[in-house]
């Protein structure tokens, strides 16, 4: 009986030590929160990295969640750092409010870790490194990927108006638009239009149409100097108003909005259309038989700017300052990253990652040679512009958007008056 009874203690205390073990161990966890965008797409790939670092690491579990519904996933970040329940990492950034978030002391610099530049020196070209410094000299965001802005045509619809290759200039552009605009029903209305733009006045929407332009017709220039201030107001500017303002006044653009019918594009209801290289998947995946696109440089305004620049559509990875594991969490910022993250990224995700020699790099080759279309957006993606680096961005780009519908959609201002007043207003909201 004693020793059963012995034998019954030193089973109690096992397990005692047991379940002390498992608490200490579990003490030791930690649990990082990832925020991706909340497309299907990101939101797919993000599930994958997660469950793949997760058996991977043990003692640093990762929780993902899509960023929560709002109009704008900017709107929601600004709610989450007034709030303060931001994740621990977000990798939906747009580096235009990367500024404005380092002024609120909300995100942690990435460059205080120690192998910040070697890493950084891994994947970017020094310029790229130098884009994302903030103005006080730290880098608090990592330039993950990009999705620049070209001209998507239908083929069909260009050879049919005797276009063998794609309009590469304005001129080229205006004839291309005569030879499209057509009456087909005879009910004295345009059907068909050689391009279209929203006509909403929401600032982002500027991305791809004027700033995108922009970039193009200026051989890469930005909104602001080196010195934060405004440069726009130039003649590359007037040029590109201009140009959109014709496109309109001569019915070359709908000025209706288009958002409730069936793709106009597939449809071939418009021959182009400036977008980004998420267009490939959706286009195949939509589009009638017998139906051809490519894609191609915007137009600029004559032929002697080369190469043409474009938006990149930057998107970056943060570290917000209020996670308790920061260490961790760059640790986590590294693999998602790293080289067959990025693979990952193109094949899932249909986005090019913001890594250089990413064309020659035996990692993607295969890939490239799979997916021809998107080796040109790869091509592009070396010569693209972000936003600048300004906590009132978003104001200047609201200002340019006033100007762009009294100028362009209603012509009730000269692309000069506009370019002029639209600078004015920056100047008054940088004060």
């Amino acid at each position: 009986m004693k020793n059963f009874l012995k034998q019954i203690s030193l089973f109690i205390i096992l397990i005692a030590l047991s379940c002390g073990n498992q608490q200490d161990q579990n003490s030791k966890r930690i649990t990082l929160t990832y925020w991706s965008a909340n497309n299907q797409d990101e939101i797919d790939l993000a599930r994958s990295l997660v469950a793949e670092w997760n058996e991977a690491h043990p003692r640093v579990q990762v929780k993902h969640q899509p960023i929560p519904e709002g109009r704008s996933s900017e709107e929601v970040v600004l709610a989450a750092v007034v709030g303060k329940t931001t994740p621990d990492v977000f990798s939906n950034m747009w580096p235009g409010d990367v500024e404005l978030y380092v002024r609120a002391n909300a995100l942690t610099a990435l460059d205080q870790f120690a192998d910040f530049d070697s890493v950084a020196t891994d994947r970017f070209a020094p310029e790229k490194i130098d884009e994302a410094r903030s103005t006080d000299g730290h880098v608090y965001h990592i330039l993950w990927k990009t999705n620049p802005i070209m001209m998507i045509y239908n083929k069909k619809m260009l050879a049919r108006a005797g276009f063998d290759k794609p309009p590469a200039t304005y001129d080229e552009f205006f004839e291309l638009a005569e030879r499209i605009k057509k009456d087909t029903d005879g009910d004295g209305y345009i059907d068909r239009w050689v391009g279209i733009t929203q006509i909403l006045v929401t600032w982002w929407q500027r991305f791809f149409d004027y700033y995108t332009l922009y970039i193009a017709a200026s051989g890469g220039g930005t909104l602001l100097d080196q010195q934060g201030d405004v440069k726009f107001d130039n003649e590359a500017s007037v040029r590109v108003f201009r140009f959109l303002q014709e496109l309109f006044e001569q019915n070359y653009f709908p000025r209706e909005r288009m958002d409730a019918r069936a793709d106009v594009f597939l449809h071939s209801v418009v021959a182009t259309r400036f977008t980004g290289p998420w267009e490939i998947r959706h286009a195949n995946k939509f589009k009638q038989e017998g139906f051809e696109f490519d894609f191609a440089p915007v137009p600029v305004p004559d032929s002697s700017i080369k190469p043409v620049y474009t938006y990149g559509d930057y998107k970056s990875i943060v570290l917000f300052k209020n996670s308790e594991h920061p260490r961790e969490s760059w640790e986590f910022i590294k693999f998602l990253i790293s080289r067959e993250a990025d693979l990952r990224l193109l094949k899932l995700a249909n986005q090019l990652p913001i890594r250089k020699n990413i064309l020659i790099d035996g990692k993607f080759r295969l890939y490239f040679q799979d997916n021809p279309k998107m080796e040109v957006f790869a091509q592009q993606a070396q010569r693209v512009r972000g936003a600048d680096s300004s906590p009132v961005l978003r104001e200047i780009f609201d200002a340019l958007s006033q100007e762009f519908e009294a100028s362009v959609i209603y012509g009730v201002k000269s692309a000069e008056q506009a370019v002029e007043d639209a600078a004015e207003r920056a100047r008054l909201i940088m004060e």
